[in-house]
C-alpha cells in the first residue's frame, strides 16, 4: 500500500517508520525543512509538499497538531486516496472534515507516545501493542474505510478500538487530558521547592513523567478537547475537596480511606486480562458495543474480526 504521512513528529514519524517496517511503500512530508532533512536521513523518501507527498498515495495520514489541521485539510481538497490522522482529540476533527467535505475520512488516535517529541524521538515500535482508536461513526463513516485502516494497524502490532468521536473524547480527558494538567501541577512544586525536590521519588517521578511534554502540545491538546476537559476537572477538583474535608475528621486516617478505595481496586485491575478471543461481524452496532465494554480487534477477517475484551466485560 502506498501511503503518505504528513507531519514527521514522533508519532508521524513513528508511523512512517512503522509502515516502512511492515512493507508499506511510504513518503513523508513536513513543514519543517530541519525535520525533512532528518527524515531523509534516515532513509526514507520525503517529499517537499503534501501535493507532493499524497499524489498517488492510497492512504494519507496527518500527524500534525490540531491548530495546523485546516490547512492540510484544505491542501487535500480533491483528493480521492483515504485520509486518517492521529490526532489526540476527535470531535473536532470531525467537525473540521465535514466543513471541508473530505470523501473518505476515518478519524484515529494511537494511544502511545512518551515526553519526548520530534523526528529524533520517533521509533518504528512505538505502537506495538498500544490501543489504536479508530472512529466508527453511524451512518457516516464508511465501513470498508474503517476495516482497511483497522487492517492495516493490527497489521502493525495495535490494538484497534472502535468509538465515535465523541465517546473518544470523554474517556480521552479522564486517561490523557486531566491527568497531563495534574502532572504539571504536580511537578511545579519543586520549582521553589529544593528540598521537596531533593526527596521525590517513584510516586513523583510516576506522577509527573508527562508533565515534560512540550507545553505547547499539551496546551494544543486540551484546549481542543476543552469541555470534557472541563468536565472532567470540575468533577475531580470535587472529589479533592471531599477528601480536604476527610482530612477535618477527629481520624483523618480512617475518614481517608473510603475515598482512596475504589482507586485502589481500580488501579490494582487494570490494565485488565483480556478474555478468550472471539469472532464478532464487522458490523457497525457491534464493533461499537466491543469498544464500549473495553474490548478491541485483534484481526480484521472477511465479514468479520476477531476481537478481545476484558474478563470482567465479557
Amino acid at each position: 500500500m502506498r501511503i503518505a504521512v504528513a507531519g514527521l513528529g514522533l508519532i508521524g514519524g513513528s508511523l512512517l517508520r512503522a509502515l516502512d517496517a511492515a512493507g508499506h511503500e511510504v513518503v513523508g512530508f513536513d513543514a519543517d525543512p530541519a525535520t525533512r532533512d532528518a527524515a531523509r536521513a534516515a532513509g526514507f523518501p520525503v517529499a517537499e509538499s503534501l501535493a507532493e507527498a499524497a499524489s498517488g498515495s492510497e492512504l494519507t495520514a496527518l500527524g500534525v497538531p490540531m491548530p495546523v489541521l485546516p490547512q492540510l485539510i484544505t491542501e487535500l481538497a480533491g483528493y480521492d486516496g483515504l485520509v486518517t490522522d492521529v490526532t489526540s482529540v476527535k470531535g473536532p476533527v470531525r467537525d473540521l472534515v465535514r466543513a471541508h467535505g473530505v470523501g473518505r475520512f476515518v478519524g484515529g488516535h494511537p494511544m502511545a507516545g512518551k515526553e519526548t517529541s520530534g523526528f529524533a524521538a520517533s521509533e518504528k515500535d512505538l505502537f506495538d501493542g498500544c490501543a489504536w482508536v479508530l472512529c466508527l461513526e453511524p451512518g457516516e463513516t464508511d465501513l470498508g474505510d474503517w476495516l482497511t485502516l483497522a487492517r492495516l494497524f493490527t497489521g502493525m502490532g495495535a490494538r484497534v478500538v472502535p468509538a465515535t468521536a465523541d465517546e473518544h473524547d470523554a474517556a480521552v480527558s479522564k486517561i490523557s487530558h486531566v491527568p497531563h494538567l495534574f502532572a504539571s501541577v504536580l511537578a511545579a512544586q519543586i520549582s521553589d521547592d529544593p528540598l521537596a525536590g531533593a526527596l521525590g521519588a517513584g510516586s513523583f517521578r510516576d506522577g509527573t513523567r508527562v508533565a515534560a511534554t512540550r507545553p505547547e502540545l499539551t496546551a494544543a491538546m486540551c484546549g481542543g478537547n476543552r469541555r470534557s476537559v472541563q468536565r472532567e476537572l470540575h468533577r475531580l477538583i470535587g472529589l479533592l475537596e471531599e477528601m480536604s474535608g476527610a482530612l477535618d475528621a477527629d481520624d483523618p486516617g480512617t475518614a481517608l480511606v473510603p475515598h482512596l478505595r475504589l482507586g485502589a481496586q481500580a488501579r490494582q485491575a487494570w490494565p485488565a486480562t483480556p478474555g478468550e478471543p472471539a469472532t464478532i461481524p464487522a458490523a457497525v452496532p457491534a464493533l461499537l458495543e466491543l469498544g464500549r465494554s473495553g474490548g478491541w480487534v485483534t484481526s480484521v477477517g472477511d465479514g468479520e474480526v476477531v476481537a478481545l475484551r476484558p474478563e470482567s466485560g465479557r
